[in-house]
């Protein structure tokens, strides 16, 4: 059975259940530097877990063949994932409360939104909709095991409707 999915809007409220969304917001911000320059201040939180240290890489992401089809959801236990796109494009976001084809949801990022996906919480490895989108990504580096794969019966999948 195939599940579709819409893309709905990335918004903190609606997102709130899996993370936090990362933005400027204007009302969380103040100037700095003789007033050069505008801090949007603590727009997450990382969460590194416990004997964890957050970390900053750079992720390279390409899209997924078209439809893009879900087969499989990821999860963190030990740490939170934030990603924040370094180009201004669009891109989704998959996440879930469980770990099945018919649990999840899609957002549609804007190009200026990332996400902090919470600690534990279900979702789909990075969905770019350009040939090429280059994302910084805070995670945790640490002892212990941080990823969990689980991957969907062939008959059980979710699909996205085109943007």
């Amino acid at each position: 059975m195939s599940h579709f999915l819409i893309p709905e809007p990335l918004t903190g409220e609606a997102f709130a259940p899996y993370g936090e969304v990362i933005e400027a917001r204007q009302a969380a911000s103040h100037l700095i530097n003789a007033g050069r320059t505008r801090r949007f201040h603590a727009c997450a939180t990382a969460d590194p877990g416990e004997e964890g240290e957050a970390i900053l890489s750079i992720f390279r992401g390409t899209p997924w063949p078209a439809p893009v089809t879900l087969r499989m959801l990821e999860r963190h236990p030990r740490g939170s994932q934030a990603f924040v796109p370094m180009e201004r494009h669009p891109w989704l976001v998959v996440v879930s409360d469980r770990p099945e084809a018919a649990a999840c949801r899609c957002f549609l990022a804007r190009g200026d939104q990332g996400v902090q996906i919470a600690r534990g919480v279900w979702h789909h490895p990075l969905l770019v909709l350009q040939p090429m989108q280059d994302f910084l990504v805070v995670d945790r580096k640490g002892p212990g095991e941080n990823l969990e794969e689980v991957f969907f019966a062939e008959d059980d999948v979710a699909v996205i409707a085109p943007v």
